[in-house]
Protein backbone atom coordinates (compact mmCIF):
# COMPACT_ATOMS: atom_id res chain seq x y z
CA UNK A 1 0.00 0.00 0.00
CA UNK A 2 1.64 3.29 -1.05
CA UNK A 3 0.87 6.80 0.32
CA UNK A 4 -3.13 7.91 -0.60
CA UNK A 5 -5.58 10.51 -1.50
CA UNK A 6 -9.15 8.93 -1.45
CA UNK A 7 -12.75 10.23 -0.86
CA UNK A 8 -13.62 7.72 1.61
CA UNK A 9 -11.38 5.45 4.11
CA UNK A 10 -12.87 2.30 5.57
CA UNK A 11 -11.45 0.64 8.86
CA UNK A 12 -13.32 -2.53 8.67
CA UNK A 13 -13.28 -5.43 5.99
CA UNK A 14 -16.75 -6.84 7.70
CA UNK A 15 -20.03 -7.46 5.39
CA UNK A 16 -20.93 -3.66 6.81
CA UNK A 17 -17.55 -2.15 5.31
CA UNK A 18 -17.08 -4.59 2.56
CA UNK A 19 -20.89 -3.26 1.36
CA UNK A 20 -20.27 0.09 1.45
CA UNK A 21 -17.25 -0.26 -0.79
CA UNK A 22 -19.23 -1.63 -3.13
CA UNK A 23 -22.10 0.92 -2.86
CA UNK A 24 -19.80 3.67 -3.23
CA UNK A 25 -17.48 2.02 -6.00
CA UNK A 26 -20.83 1.91 -8.16
CA UNK A 27 -20.72 5.50 -7.64
CA UNK A 28 -17.75 6.46 -8.67
CA UNK A 29 -16.22 7.23 -5.45
CA UNK A 30 -12.76 6.46 -4.25
CA UNK A 31 -12.04 4.11 -1.30
CA UNK A 32 -9.48 2.60 0.28
CA UNK A 33 -10.49 -0.55 2.78
CA UNK A 34 -8.24 -2.18 5.69
CA UNK A 35 -8.45 -4.72 7.85
CA UNK A 36 -6.28 -6.35 9.97
CA UNK A 37 -7.29 -9.96 9.14
CA UNK A 38 -5.20 -11.83 6.31
CA UNK A 39 -8.73 -12.26 4.79
CA UNK A 40 -12.45 -12.53 4.73
CA UNK A 41 -14.08 -14.40 7.35
CA UNK A 42 -12.88 -18.33 7.55
CA UNK A 43 -15.05 -19.30 10.09
CA UNK A 44 -19.16 -19.14 9.13
CA UNK A 45 -20.37 -16.61 11.43
CA UNK A 46 -23.39 -15.38 10.56
CA UNK A 47 -25.85 -17.84 8.56
CA UNK A 48 -29.00 -15.66 7.66
CA UNK A 49 -29.40 -13.25 4.63
CA UNK A 50 -32.73 -11.84 5.29
CA UNK A 51 -35.11 -11.37 2.07
CA UNK A 52 -34.30 -7.71 2.88
CA UNK A 53 -30.36 -7.84 2.28
CA UNK A 54 -31.23 -10.32 -0.96
CA UNK A 55 -33.22 -7.60 -2.30
CA UNK A 56 -29.90 -5.42 -1.98
CA UNK A 57 -28.04 -8.10 -3.49
CA UNK A 58 -30.18 -8.28 -6.36
CA UNK A 59 -30.27 -4.54 -6.89
CA UNK A 60 -26.21 -4.74 -6.82
CA UNK A 61 -26.41 -7.51 -9.78
CA UNK A 62 -25.51 -10.33 -7.22
CA UNK A 63 -28.45 -11.86 -5.91
CA UNK A 64 -28.39 -15.01 -7.91
CA UNK A 65 -24.39 -15.93 -6.91
CA UNK A 66 -25.03 -15.49 -3.42
CA UNK A 67 -28.24 -17.46 -3.08
CA UNK A 68 -25.77 -20.57 -5.19
CA UNK A 69 -23.44 -20.87 -2.49
CA UNK A 70 -23.68 -22.31 1.30
CA UNK A 71 -26.38 -25.24 1.25
CA UNK A 72 -27.48 -27.04 -1.15
CA UNK A 73 -30.11 -25.76 -3.53
CA UNK A 74 -32.29 -28.14 -2.31
CA UNK A 75 -31.84 -28.70 0.99
CA UNK A 76 -34.27 -27.93 3.75
CA UNK A 77 -33.77 -24.68 5.99
CA UNK A 78 -35.71 -25.43 8.69
CA UNK A 79 -35.68 -24.69 12.21
CA UNK A 80 -35.55 -27.92 14.48
CA UNK A 81 -35.75 -28.22 17.90
CA UNK A 82 -34.36 -31.43 19.94
CA UNK A 83 -33.57 -32.89 23.14
CA UNK A 84 -30.37 -33.86 21.41
CA UNK A 85 -29.65 -34.35 17.78
CA UNK A 86 -30.06 -37.86 17.82
CA UNK A 87 -32.99 -38.47 19.98
CA UNK A 88 -35.83 -36.84 20.25
CA UNK A 89 -37.54 -34.18 17.63
CA UNK A 90 -39.77 -31.67 19.91
CA UNK A 91 -40.75 -29.53 16.87
CA UNK A 92 -39.72 -27.79 13.44
CA UNK A 93 -40.74 -24.71 11.54
CA UNK A 94 -40.48 -24.98 7.86
CA UNK A 95 -39.38 -23.05 5.47
CA UNK A 96 -38.16 -23.64 1.69
CA UNK A 97 -35.00 -24.69 -0.08
CA UNK A 98 -32.71 -22.34 -2.31
CA UNK A 99 -34.65 -23.52 -5.23
CA UNK A 100 -38.29 -23.42 -3.77
CA UNK A 101 -37.40 -20.01 -2.85
CA UNK A 102 -36.40 -19.17 -6.27
CA UNK A 103 -40.17 -21.12 -7.95
CA UNK A 104 -42.19 -19.70 -5.21
CA UNK A 105 -41.07 -15.62 -5.04
CA UNK A 106 -43.12 -14.47 -7.89
CA UNK A 107 -46.26 -16.14 -6.00
CA UNK A 108 -46.12 -14.34 -2.62
CA UNK A 109 -48.41 -11.52 -1.64
CA UNK A 110 -49.07 -9.45 1.35
CA UNK A 111 -46.27 -9.24 3.74
CA UNK A 112 -44.31 -11.67 1.89
CA UNK A 113 -44.48 -9.59 -0.99
CA UNK A 114 -40.56 -9.17 -2.49
CA UNK A 115 -38.45 -9.01 -5.06
CA UNK A 116 -35.95 -12.02 -3.18
CA UNK A 117 -37.01 -14.65 -0.10
CA UNK A 118 -34.41 -15.16 2.29
CA UNK A 119 -31.50 -17.21 1.75
CA UNK A 120 -29.65 -19.04 4.18
CA UNK A 121 -25.50 -19.09 3.44
CA UNK A 122 -23.24 -18.43 5.77
CA UNK A 123 -20.64 -15.17 6.15
CA UNK A 124 -17.67 -16.57 5.23
CA UNK A 125 -19.35 -17.13 1.59
CA UNK A 126 -20.98 -13.44 1.35
CA UNK A 127 -18.02 -11.56 1.91
CA UNK A 128 -16.05 -13.58 -0.59
CA UNK A 129 -18.44 -12.38 -3.18
CA UNK A 130 -18.85 -8.81 -1.34
CA UNK A 131 -14.68 -8.36 -1.89
CA UNK A 132 -14.64 -9.91 -5.63
CA UNK A 133 -17.48 -7.37 -6.42
CA UNK A 134 -16.31 -4.40 -4.26
CA UNK A 135 -12.54 -5.21 -6.20
CA UNK A 136 -13.34 -4.97 -9.56
CA UNK A 137 -14.64 -1.70 -8.91
CA UNK A 138 -12.24 1.34 -10.15
CA UNK A 139 -11.08 3.38 -7.38
CA UNK A 140 -12.02 0.64 -4.86
CA UNK A 141 -8.24 -0.70 -3.29
CA UNK A 142 -9.19 -3.63 -0.54
CA UNK A 143 -6.46 -4.55 1.73
CA UNK A 144 -6.77 -6.90 4.19
CA UNK A 145 -3.31 -7.24 6.68
CA UNK A 146 -3.85 -3.80 7.05
CA UNK A 147 -5.01 -1.89 10.31
CA UNK A 148 -5.74 1.61 10.98
CA UNK A 149 -3.66 3.44 13.86
CA UNK A 150 -5.14 6.73 14.09
CA UNK A 151 -6.64 9.89 12.02
CA UNK A 152 -7.21 13.07 12.65
CA UNK A 153 -9.79 15.48 11.39
CA UNK A 154 -10.19 19.03 9.80
CA UNK A 155 -12.49 20.82 8.58
CA UNK A 156 -12.73 19.23 5.36
CA UNK A 157 -10.94 16.00 5.62
CA UNK A 158 -9.36 13.17 7.65
CA UNK A 159 -5.68 12.12 7.64
CA UNK A 160 -5.91 8.35 8.82
CA UNK A 161 -2.81 6.51 9.24
CA UNK A 162 -2.51 3.30 8.51
CA UNK A 163 0.06 -0.08 9.09
CA UNK A 164 0.57 -3.61 8.29
CA UNK A 165 -0.73 -5.81 10.94
CA UNK A 166 2.06 -7.59 11.48
CA UNK A 167 4.44 -4.78 11.75
CA UNK A 168 6.13 -2.22 9.03
CA UNK A 169 6.31 1.00 8.24
CA UNK A 170 3.29 3.17 8.71
CA UNK A 171 1.51 4.82 5.69
CA UNK A 172 -0.61 8.02 5.50
CA UNK A 173 -4.26 8.13 4.01
CA UNK A 174 -5.93 11.60 3.06
CA UNK A 175 -9.32 11.40 2.53
CA UNK A 176 -12.53 13.44 2.55
CA UNK A 177 -14.44 10.81 4.79
CA UNK A 178 -13.74 8.33 7.10
CA UNK A 179 -15.47 5.04 8.13
CA UNK A 180 -15.10 3.04 11.08
CA UNK A 181 -16.50 -0.39 10.34
CA UNK A 182 -14.09 -2.13 12.59
CA UNK A 183 -16.52 -4.12 14.43
CA UNK A 184 -17.71 -4.49 18.12
CA UNK A 185 -13.99 -3.51 19.48
CA UNK A 186 -14.02 -0.82 17.12
CA UNK A 187 -10.96 1.74 17.94
CA UNK A 188 -12.76 4.32 15.51
CA UNK A 189 -15.48 4.39 18.04
CA UNK A 190 -13.69 4.33 21.02
CA UNK A 191 -11.25 7.16 19.39
CA UNK A 192 -14.33 9.28 19.09
CA UNK A 193 -15.46 8.42 22.63
CA UNK A 194 -18.82 7.57 21.67
CA UNK A 195 -20.42 5.26 24.46
CA UNK A 196 -22.62 2.05 24.32
CA UNK A 197 -26.15 2.23 25.14
CA UNK A 198 -28.94 -0.47 26.27
CA UNK A 199 -28.12 -3.35 27.96
CA UNK A 200 -25.50 -5.98 28.16
CA UNK A 201 -24.87 -8.59 30.44
CA UNK A 202 -27.89 -10.54 30.68
CA UNK A 203 -27.31 -13.82 31.87
CA UNK A 204 -29.78 -16.64 31.26
CA UNK A 205 -29.97 -20.76 30.90
CA UNK A 206 -29.50 -20.33 27.29
CA UNK A 207 -28.40 -17.05 24.72
CA UNK A 208 -27.55 -15.02 27.66
CA UNK A 209 -23.58 -15.47 28.69
CA UNK A 210 -20.40 -16.92 27.88
CA UNK A 211 -20.46 -18.96 24.40
CA UNK A 212 -18.25 -21.25 22.85
CA UNK A 213 -18.23 -21.55 18.85
CA UNK A 214 -17.07 -24.30 17.81
CA UNK A 215 -16.55 -24.69 13.53
CA UNK A 216 -16.48 -28.58 12.41
CA UNK A 217 -16.58 -31.25 10.54
CA UNK A 218 -18.78 -34.49 10.99
CA UNK A 219 -19.69 -36.11 7.94
CA UNK A 220 -21.46 -39.10 9.42
CA UNK A 221 -24.19 -36.77 11.10
CA UNK A 222 -26.75 -37.56 8.51
CA UNK A 223 -26.28 -41.06 8.88
CA UNK A 224 -26.54 -41.33 12.60
CA UNK A 225 -29.51 -38.34 13.32
CA UNK A 226 -32.81 -39.84 12.44
CA UNK A 227 -34.73 -36.83 11.29
CA UNK A 228 -34.58 -35.03 8.46
CA UNK A 229 -32.18 -32.26 7.83
CA UNK A 230 -32.68 -28.84 9.13
CA UNK A 231 -30.51 -25.66 8.13
CA UNK A 232 -30.61 -24.56 12.56
CA UNK A 233 -30.83 -27.61 14.68
CA UNK A 234 -31.08 -26.16 18.79
CA UNK A 235 -31.30 -28.40 21.63
CA UNK A 236 -33.33 -28.05 24.38
CA UNK A 237 -32.28 -29.89 28.11
CA UNK A 238 -30.80 -29.54 31.27
CA UNK A 239 -26.86 -29.71 30.74
CA UNK A 240 -25.92 -28.98 27.19
CA UNK A 241 -27.84 -26.66 25.36
CA UNK A 242 -26.97 -25.62 21.71
CA UNK A 243 -27.88 -24.10 18.62
CA UNK A 244 -25.61 -25.37 14.98
CA UNK A 245 -26.07 -24.33 11.41
CA UNK A 246 -25.24 -26.29 8.75
CA UNK A 247 -22.78 -24.52 6.46
CA UNK A 248 -22.32 -26.61 3.26
CA UNK A 249 -24.99 -29.18 3.92
CA UNK A 250 -22.62 -32.06 4.28
CA UNK A 251 -21.35 -32.00 7.25
CA UNK A 252 -19.62 -28.89 7.98
CA UNK A 253 -21.42 -27.00 10.96
CA UNK A 254 -21.32 -23.91 13.02
CA UNK A 255 -21.56 -25.39 16.55
CA UNK A 256 -22.81 -22.57 19.35
CA UNK A 257 -22.76 -24.05 23.06
CA UNK A 258 -23.64 -22.45 26.38
CA UNK A 259 -20.94 -22.58 29.08
CA UNK A 260 -21.54 -23.67 31.94
CA UNK A 261 -20.19 -22.76 35.66
CA UNK A 262 -16.67 -24.33 35.96
CA UNK A 263 -16.20 -24.78 32.04
CA UNK A 264 -13.47 -22.72 31.27
CA UNK A 265 -12.88 -22.12 27.55
CA UNK A 266 -9.43 -21.69 28.26
CA UNK A 267 -8.93 -25.39 28.98
CA UNK A 268 -10.71 -26.68 26.76
CA UNK A 269 -9.08 -28.62 23.70
CA UNK A 270 -9.91 -29.90 20.90
CA UNK A 271 -11.30 -33.21 22.40
CA UNK A 272 -13.32 -31.06 25.02
CA UNK A 273 -14.50 -29.21 22.11
CA UNK A 274 -15.73 -31.97 20.40
CA UNK A 275 -17.54 -33.67 23.33
CA UNK A 276 -19.59 -30.83 23.51
CA UNK A 277 -21.08 -31.59 20.92
CA UNK A 278 -21.52 -34.71 21.87
CA UNK A 279 -23.08 -33.87 24.48
CA UNK A 280 -25.21 -32.12 22.31
CA UNK A 281 -25.77 -34.58 20.09
CA UNK A 282 -27.15 -37.95 22.44
CA UNK A 283 -24.44 -39.48 20.19
CA UNK A 284 -20.59 -39.96 19.85
CA UNK A 285 -20.63 -39.00 16.32
CA UNK A 286 -16.88 -38.56 14.91
CA UNK A 287 -15.94 -34.49 14.79
CA UNK A 288 -13.44 -32.80 13.25
CA UNK A 289 -12.76 -29.32 14.74
CA UNK A 290 -11.75 -27.10 12.48
CA UNK A 291 -11.69 -23.97 14.71
CA UNK A 292 -13.40 -22.77 17.92
CA UNK A 293 -13.81 -19.17 19.99
CA UNK A 294 -16.02 -18.04 22.50
CA UNK A 295 -18.53 -14.96 22.59
CA UNK A 296 -20.64 -13.33 24.67
CA UNK A 297 -24.35 -13.80 24.24
CA UNK A 298 -26.58 -10.89 26.30
CA UNK A 299 -25.78 -7.56 24.60
CA UNK A 300 -28.54 -4.78 22.94
CA UNK A 301 -26.27 -2.47 22.60
CA UNK A 302 -26.24 1.34 20.27
CA UNK A 303 -23.55 3.39 20.26
CA UNK A 304 -25.09 6.82 21.68
CA UNK A 305 -24.20 8.17 18.37
CA UNK A 306 -23.21 6.64 14.56
CA UNK A 307 -21.51 10.19 13.76
CA UNK A 308 -19.20 13.07 14.43
CA UNK A 309 -18.21 15.38 12.11
CA UNK A 310 -16.33 13.27 8.81
CA UNK A 311 -16.34 9.84 10.89
CA UNK A 312 -19.40 7.36 10.76
CA UNK A 313 -19.69 4.34 12.90
CA UNK A 314 -21.93 1.24 11.09
CA UNK A 315 -22.24 -2.43 11.56
CA UNK A 316 -21.03 -4.12 14.63
CA UNK A 317 -19.39 -0.75 15.70
CA UNK A 318 -22.57 1.02 15.67
CA UNK A 319 -24.70 -1.98 16.84
CA UNK A 320 -24.03 -4.75 18.83
CA UNK A 321 -26.58 -8.00 19.16
CA UNK A 322 -27.49 -11.22 20.73
CA UNK A 323 -27.47 -12.79 17.46
CA UNK A 324 -31.63 -14.36 17.82
CA UNK A 325 -33.22 -13.58 14.68
CA UNK A 326 -30.07 -13.07 12.55
CA UNK A 327 -30.40 -9.47 12.94
CA UNK A 328 -26.75 -7.97 13.32
CA UNK A 329 -25.13 -8.59 9.81
CA UNK A 330 -28.45 -7.74 7.85
CA UNK A 331 -29.08 -4.52 10.13
CA UNK A 332 -25.40 -3.59 9.28
CA UNK A 333 -25.92 -4.24 5.11
CA UNK A 334 -29.08 -2.06 5.67
CA UNK A 335 -26.42 0.74 7.30
CA UNK A 336 -24.17 0.34 4.46
CA UNK A 337 -27.03 0.87 2.26
CA UNK A 338 -27.95 4.16 3.36
CA UNK A 339 -24.89 5.68 3.92
CA UNK A 340 -23.35 5.02 0.85
CA UNK A 341 -25.41 6.79 -1.72
CA UNK A 342 -25.51 9.54 1.40
CA UNK A 343 -21.88 9.82 1.36
CA UNK A 344 -21.68 9.92 -2.56
CA UNK A 345 -23.80 12.87 -3.18
CA UNK A 346 -22.01 14.86 -0.21
CA UNK A 347 -18.50 13.54 -2.36
CA UNK A 348 -20.00 14.71 -5.59
CA UNK A 349 -20.98 17.68 -3.62
CA UNK A 350 -24.89 17.66 -4.11
CA UNK A 351 -25.77 17.24 -0.69
CA UNK A 352 -27.12 19.82 1.61
CA UNK A 353 -26.19 19.97 5.40
CA UNK A 354 -29.30 17.58 6.31
CA UNK A 355 -28.26 14.63 4.18
CA UNK A 356 -24.73 12.88 6.02
CA UNK A 357 -27.03 14.20 9.63
CA UNK A 358 -29.98 11.94 8.26
CA UNK A 359 -28.07 8.50 8.35
CA UNK A 360 -27.73 8.18 12.50
CA UNK A 361 -31.32 10.25 12.36
CA UNK A 362 -32.34 7.04 10.35
CA UNK A 363 -30.25 4.36 11.29
CA UNK A 364 -29.83 4.99 15.16
CA UNK A 365 -33.54 4.26 15.79
CA UNK A 366 -33.81 1.15 13.25
CA UNK A 367 -30.77 -0.35 15.27
CA UNK A 368 -32.26 0.16 18.83
CA UNK A 369 -35.72 -1.32 17.23
CA UNK A 370 -33.88 -4.48 15.71
CA UNK A 371 -31.23 -5.38 19.28
CA UNK A 372 -34.88 -5.26 20.76
CA UNK A 373 -36.59 -7.76 18.61
CA UNK A 374 -33.50 -9.84 19.15
CA UNK A 375 -33.24 -9.20 22.97
CA UNK A 376 -37.11 -10.81 22.92
CA UNK A 377 -35.86 -13.56 20.95
CA UNK A 378 -33.43 -14.40 22.95
CA UNK A 379 -35.81 -13.99 26.09
CA UNK A 380 -38.14 -15.98 24.54
CA UNK A 381 -35.70 -18.92 23.84
CA UNK A 382 -32.81 -18.51 26.30
CA UNK A 383 -35.52 -17.76 29.57
CA UNK A 384 -37.06 -21.11 29.59
CA UNK A 385 -35.28 -23.92 31.66
CA UNK A 386 -35.95 -27.84 30.67
CA UNK A 387 -38.32 -29.18 32.97
CA UNK A 388 -36.45 -32.46 35.02
CA UNK A 389 -37.68 -35.56 33.36
CA UNK A 390 -37.66 -34.18 29.74
CA UNK A 391 -35.58 -36.68 28.16
CA UNK A 392 -37.07 -39.54 30.41
CA UNK A 393 -39.45 -42.79 28.69
CA UNK A 394 -42.64 -42.92 29.25
CA UNK A 395 -46.00 -40.54 29.76
CA UNK A 396 -44.49 -38.15 32.10
CA UNK A 397 -41.67 -37.35 29.51
CA UNK A 398 -43.67 -37.36 26.83
CA UNK A 399 -46.35 -34.92 27.96
CA UNK A 400 -43.54 -32.40 28.96
CA UNK A 401 -41.77 -33.13 25.25
CA UNK A 402 -44.84 -32.47 24.08
CA UNK A 403 -45.23 -28.96 25.94
CA UNK A 404 -41.90 -28.17 25.13
CA UNK A 405 -42.51 -28.88 21.65
CA UNK A 406 -46.05 -26.73 21.17
CA UNK A 407 -43.80 -23.66 22.66
CA UNK A 408 -40.38 -23.57 21.05
CA UNK A 409 -43.06 -24.23 17.97
CA UNK A 410 -44.89 -21.03 18.59
CA UNK A 411 -40.84 -19.49 19.33
CA UNK A 412 -39.56 -20.15 16.62
CA UNK A 413 -42.42 -18.85 13.91
CA UNK A 414 -42.10 -15.81 15.83
CA UNK A 415 -38.31 -15.77 15.54
CA UNK A 416 -38.01 -17.18 11.77
CA UNK A 417 -40.97 -15.76 10.05
CA UNK A 418 -40.24 -12.24 10.85
CA UNK A 419 -41.55 -10.33 7.76
CA UNK A 420 -42.49 -7.00 9.78
CA UNK A 421 -38.67 -7.08 11.19
CA UNK A 422 -37.48 -7.34 7.86
CA UNK A 423 -39.56 -4.79 5.15
CA UNK A 424 -41.09 -2.75 7.97
CA UNK A 425 -38.21 -0.44 9.19
CA UNK A 426 -39.20 2.82 8.81
CA UNK A 427 -37.30 6.73 9.25
CA UNK A 428 -40.34 8.23 10.65
CA UNK A 429 -38.29 11.36 11.62
CA UNK A 430 -36.15 11.81 8.97
CA UNK A 431 -35.06 15.89 7.14
CA UNK A 432 -34.97 13.98 3.63
CA UNK A 433 -38.32 12.66 4.14
CA UNK A 434 -40.77 14.31 2.12
CA UNK A 435 -43.95 13.16 4.89
CA UNK A 436 -47.85 13.63 3.70
CA UNK A 437 -49.54 13.48 7.18
CA UNK A 438 -50.51 9.83 6.28
CA UNK A 439 -50.83 6.92 9.03
CA UNK A 440 -48.12 4.61 9.02
CA UNK A 441 -48.90 0.99 9.16
CA UNK A 442 -48.16 -0.65 12.39
CA UNK A 443 -44.69 -2.05 13.87
CA UNK A 444 -45.25 -5.50 14.26
CA UNK A 445 -42.74 -8.53 13.96
CA UNK A 446 -44.32 -11.12 12.28
CA UNK A 447 -46.66 -9.06 10.26
CA UNK A 448 -46.16 -6.67 7.25
CA UNK A 449 -47.86 -4.00 5.74
CA UNK A 450 -47.21 -2.91 2.50
CA UNK A 451 -47.31 0.75 2.49
CA UNK A 452 -46.35 3.89 0.40
CA UNK A 453 -46.37 6.22 3.69
CA UNK A 454 -43.14 8.36 3.00
CA UNK A 455 -40.36 6.95 4.77
CA UNK A 456 -40.78 3.11 3.84
CA UNK A 457 -39.40 0.54 1.90
CA UNK A 458 -41.20 0.85 -1.14
CA UNK A 459 -44.14 -1.69 -1.70
CA UNK A 460 -43.02 -4.18 -4.45
CA UNK A 461 -44.94 -5.63 -6.81
CA UNK A 462 -44.54 -8.17 -9.81
CA UNK A 463 -45.37 -6.38 -13.39
CA UNK A 464 -47.14 -7.74 -16.02
CA UNK A 465 -44.05 -8.87 -18.23
CA UNK A 466 -42.88 -10.94 -14.99
CA UNK A 467 -40.32 -8.52 -13.74
CA UNK A 468 -40.00 -7.30 -10.01
CA UNK A 469 -40.84 -3.77 -9.80
CA UNK A 470 -37.59 -3.00 -7.83
CA UNK A 471 -35.81 -4.45 -11.51
CA UNK A 472 -37.70 -1.09 -13.18
CA UNK A 473 -36.11 1.22 -10.81
CA UNK A 474 -32.97 3.35 -11.62
CA UNK A 475 -29.65 2.88 -9.33
CA UNK A 476 -30.19 6.69 -8.14
CA UNK A 477 -34.09 8.18 -7.73
CA UNK A 478 -36.80 6.81 -9.74
CA UNK A 479 -40.16 8.37 -10.06
CA UNK A 480 -43.16 6.15 -10.01
CA UNK A 481 -46.27 7.40 -12.95
CA UNK A 482 -48.56 4.70 -11.51
CA UNK A 483 -51.78 5.37 -14.00
CA UNK A 484 -52.45 4.95 -17.38
CA UNK A 485 -52.86 9.26 -18.04
CA UNK A 486 -49.90 10.21 -15.90
CA UNK A 487 -49.18 13.74 -14.35
CA UNK A 488 -45.71 15.40 -16.59
CA UNK A 489 -42.53 14.55 -15.13
CA UNK A 490 -40.94 17.44 -16.53
CA UNK A 491 -40.87 19.31 -13.60
CA UNK A 492 -39.63 16.80 -11.47
CA UNK A 493 -36.53 16.16 -13.91
CA UNK A 494 -35.67 19.52 -14.27
CA UNK A 495 -35.15 20.13 -10.56
CA UNK A 496 -33.22 16.61 -10.34
CA UNK A 497 -30.96 18.49 -12.87
CA UNK A 498 -30.48 21.84 -11.53
CA UNK A 499 -29.40 19.74 -8.12
CA UNK A 500 -27.46 16.93 -9.06
CA UNK A 501 -29.86 14.32 -8.57
CA UNK A 502 -29.81 11.16 -11.47
CA UNK A 503 -33.64 10.74 -11.58
CA UNK A 504 -35.33 7.89 -13.79
CA UNK A 505 -39.03 7.99 -14.78
CA UNK A 506 -40.78 4.65 -14.56
CA UNK A 507 -44.40 4.61 -15.95
CA UNK A 508 -46.37 1.41 -14.16
CA UNK A 509 -49.85 1.84 -15.96
CA UNK A 510 -51.42 -0.78 -13.43
CA UNK A 511 -54.28 0.42 -11.36
CA UNK A 512 -53.11 -2.69 -8.98
CA UNK A 513 -50.02 -0.59 -8.31
CA UNK A 514 -51.87 2.88 -8.19
CA UNK A 515 -54.02 1.12 -5.69
CA UNK A 516 -51.00 0.09 -3.61
CA UNK A 517 -49.01 3.47 -3.55
CA UNK A 518 -52.50 5.09 -3.27
CA UNK A 519 -51.39 8.19 -5.31
CA UNK A 520 -50.26 8.34 -9.15
CA UNK A 521 -46.66 10.05 -8.35
CA UNK A 522 -44.18 8.64 -6.09
CA UNK A 523 -39.89 9.58 -5.69
CA UNK A 524 -38.36 6.47 -4.76
CA UNK A 525 -34.90 7.09 -2.86
CA UNK A 526 -31.33 5.12 -3.91
CA UNK A 527 -32.48 2.99 -1.29
CA UNK A 528 -35.74 1.92 -2.88
CA UNK A 529 -36.98 4.01 0.45
CA UNK A 530 -40.40 6.19 -0.62
CA UNK A 531 -39.07 9.46 0.05
CA UNK A 532 -42.26 11.74 -1.36
CA UNK A 533 -45.69 10.74 -3.23
CA UNK A 534 -48.44 12.61 -4.26
CA UNK A 535 -50.75 13.65 -7.04
CA UNK A 536 -49.28 16.02 -9.17
CA UNK A 537 -45.79 17.97 -10.12
CA UNK A 538 -46.61 21.34 -8.28
CA UNK A 539 -44.29 20.33 -5.55
CA UNK A 540 -40.88 19.37 -7.68
CA UNK A 541 -38.97 22.04 -6.05
CA UNK A 542 -39.80 21.46 -2.67
CA UNK A 543 -39.63 17.68 -3.24
CA UNK A 544 -35.76 17.77 -4.94
CA UNK A 545 -34.55 20.69 -1.67
CA UNK A 546 -35.77 17.81 0.80
CA UNK A 547 -34.06 14.73 -1.06
CA UNK A 548 -30.45 16.14 -1.02
CA UNK A 549 -31.23 17.59 2.30
CA UNK A 550 -31.46 21.25 1.27
CA UNK A 551 -34.37 21.34 2.28
CA UNK A 552 -36.19 22.15 5.83
CA UNK A 553 -39.77 22.33 7.47
CA UNK A 554 -40.85 24.54 5.31
CA UNK A 555 -40.01 22.12 2.08
CA UNK A 556 -42.34 18.92 3.86
CA UNK A 557 -45.71 19.17 2.18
Amino acid sequence: MADATVDVVIAGGGPFGLMLANELGRRGVSVALVDAKPSTAVNPQANATQARTMEHYRRLGFADEIRSLGLPEDFPTDIAYFTRFTTHELARFRLPSAREARERVATMSGSWSAAELPHRVSQKYVEQVLRRHAEALPGVAIDYGWRLTGFAETDDAVSAIVEPADGGGRRPIAARYLVGADGARSSVRKRLEIAWTGETGVVRDFFGGRMYAIYLRAPEFYEMAPHPPAWMNVTFNRDRRAFMAAVDGKGEFAFHTQLREGEDPERIGAADAAGLFHAAAGARIDATVLSSDTWTAGHALVAERFHRGRVFLGGDAAHLFTPAGGLGYNTAIEDAVNLGWKLAAAVEGVAGPALLDSYELERRPAAVRNTGHARAFAESLGGIVAEPGLEDDGPRGERLRRAAGEYLERHGRAEFDIPGITFGTRYDASPVIAYDGSRPPPDAPNRYEPSASPGGRAPHLWLDDGRSLFDAFGFEWTLLRLCRSPPAAERFLDAARRRGIELVVVDVPSAAARELYEAPLALVRPDQVVAWRGFDDAGADAVAAVATGRGGETARR
